[in-house]
Formats: structure tokens, sequence, C-alpha cells
């Protein structure tokens, strides 16, 4: 069979809405440098590092991450961040080097379009065994200069903030 003239059909494409299109303001080269709290008796610990987000056709970010984590050690992360239309909600997942909970993130755009809010469940760090809810706050303060404010559900109904990094885009 002559199969030189058989053609494929297209790729389907899904259409790229502006929510899709917000998301390309993470495109590009980061540095960053954060301070986290596992422990309220001590002082925060610092770390810094780098990020390299890539686009996947508009509608997917893809963030990798390097970092000297405090007390010592490297640690690689990978977040995905897109939009579902029939949710009407931004999706994704963020893995790290340095655990083995894949960690589902779900949530939105406040009405500036500055501030991404991304609910999400984990290993409660207060209580060994147990899960907890968190939620990462990454605000544009520029479109040069993000921040990330993580935080975590405490027993007493609050939300708790434990880390914060600040991002650069390098020049």
């Amino acid at each position: 069979m002559d199969t030189s003239s058989t053609q494929r059909e297209p790729a389907m494409k899904t259409q790229v809405l502006k929510e899709h299109r917000w998301l390309q303001k993470f495109v590009g080269e980061w540095t960053f440098e954060g301070e986290m709290t596992m422990d309220p008796s001590k002082p925060p610990e610092k770390f810094k590092g780098t990020e390299s987000v890539r686009s996947l056709d508009g509608l997917w970010i893809v963030a990798e991450g390097q970092s000297e984590m405090p007390g010592g050690g490297a640690a690689t992360m990978l977040t995905t961040l897109g939009y579902d239309p029939q949710k009407k909600r931004y999706v994704g997942t963020f893995i790290m080097s340095m655990e083995t909970h894949l960690w589902l993130y779900d949530g939105a755009l406040d009405a500036t379009e500055r501030v991404l809010t991304l609910e999400t469940e984990g290993p409660n760090m207060t209580a060994e065994g147990t899960m907890a809810k968190f939620k990462d706050v990454t605000e544009f303060k520029t479109d040069d200069h993000r921040a990330l404010t993580s935080h975590m559900l405490g027993d007493d109904g609050r939300w708790h903030s434990f880390m914060t990094i600040n991002f650069r885009r390098k020049k």
C-alpha cells in the first residue's frame, strides 16, 4: 500500500483564551530570594535560586527551578500551570526533588489580574502523617517582579504564612 499520498488529520487545536495569555507573564529567566519559617520559635531561613519558565503552545507554562535549600542541599522544583475553561479555574502541579508528594493546584485570578491564588493539599508540616490545606499566592508587583507567599491552614482555622519568595526577571 502506497502511504505517501495519504494525509494526516490536522492536530486538534485548542483556542488560546485571555486566561492562557495571562500565564505568559511567567515566561522567562528569573532569579529568586526567599525565606521560610518552619519553626515559629526560630528565625526564618533564607534561600535563593533560579527559575526558567517556558510556554507550551500558549496554553500551559512549565517552570523549572534550582535552589539551595535552608539547612543545605540542592533542590529542583517543577511547576506546571494552565487554565481549564470547563472549570473556569487555573490548574497545575508542583513537585520537588526532596519530597514524594504531587501537589495539585486549583485556583483563580483576582479582579485586578495581578494576584493568582492556587489552593492545594499536602503533608502537614506541624502534624506528621496528616494532610493540610495550603494556598500559594503569586502577586505580580511589576512585569519583572513577582512575589509568592505560601500559607498553611492551621488547626485554629486561620491561614499562616510560612514562606515568601521574590522573583526578579533576569535582564
